[in-house]
């Protein structure tokens, strides 16, 4: 269960896409998918274990 009630992250880079996935929420107007693309991508600046070979999948 996320903290903040509707944002979680997992993974090797879970940390840094979720602060970056909150900063993001708070200051933007973004889609969720808009907004996990910019946050895995912020991760993976960010992060040596996370790279940016991102894929998502819509639910």
């Amino acid at each position: 269960e996320p903290e903040d009630g509707k944002i979680a992250a997992i993974g090797s880079g879970g940390n840094y896409a979720i602060s970056a996935a909150r900063a993001l929420d708070r200051h933007a107007n973004l889609e969720p998918k808009e907004l996990v693309q910019k946050s895995l991508e912020v991760a993976g600046d960010i992060c040596i274990y996370t790279n940016k070979n991102i894929k998502l999948l819509e639910l």
